[in-house]
């Protein structure tokens, strides 16, 4: 019983002092391995003057303007980039000039065109776009003295190159008769048989006669 008392103390005696060791030998390897490293140095002055010195150094952030880098651009395209940037510029305002100089010679259309034969007048207020179909506002008006009718067939309407486009009228009167009054209506073309067409032609005669020339050219569509 002594016996196993003293091996017991004697095994819990060993047991401390390798804990121990360890422990001295352990906290001598962390100090060994931390040679060398000190905390940073957060205190507010060393902060201060080291953005300071850091903002003696920062260069002026400069804007370029837009005309400037556009020139440059067109000078690095243009002949791997030896263009005079005065050169470019000139050139630039050059263009620019030129299309307002083109816009303001453009011949403006004026309204009411008007056409008349035998007394009978036929005018075109107005051209304008509604939907899906070009719509030309337009009066008849007799100041003859005698009724005309029309048969709006035969009402005939070309583009500037010659081709025939198909139309409708609205609220066009089929007989005029010899008071001076007007009366409106509207004819109107299907969008997608102008195919780019610039100008239109018009001409409408009576029926059945066919006495009346009414015509019109050069009505600007575009």
């Amino acid at each position: 019983m002594n016996s196993s008392i003293f091996l017991t103390l004697g095994l819990l005696a060993l047991m401390f002092g390798a804990g121990l060791s360890s422990a001295s030998w352990g906290f001598k390897l962390g100090r060994e391995a931390l040679k060398g490293i000190t905390q940073p140095d957060t205190r507010p002055t060393n902060n201060l003057a080291s953005d300071q010195s850091n903002s003696n150094r920062r260069e002026e952030l400069v804007f370029l303007k837009e005309d400037k880098i556009i020139i440059n651009v067109k000078s690095t395209i243009i002949n791997g980039g030896v263009v005079d940037k005065k050169t470019a510029l000139e050139g630039s305002q050059e263009k620019q000039g030129k299309a307002k100089s083109n816009q303001a010679t453009q011949p403006q259309q004026t309204f009411p065109i008007v056409s008349s034969d035998g007394g009978v007048v036929l005018e075109v207020e107005k051209v304008r776009r509604w939907g899906n179909s070009l719509v030309l506002d337009v009066n008849l008006k007799n100041q003859g003295d005698r009724a005309v009718r029309f048969l709006y067939s035969f009402l005939n309407i070309t583009d500037e190159q010659g081709r025939v486009l198909s139309a409708s009228t609205e609220d066009l009167p089929g007989e005029l008769p010899p008071n001076g009054r007007r009366y409106y209506g509207i004819i109107t073309i299907p969008i997608t048989l102008l195919d780019n067409a610039k100008e239109l032609s018009l001409e409408l005669t009576d029926y059945p006669a066919q006495k009346l020339d009414l015509k019109m050219s050069k009505i600007k569509i575009d």
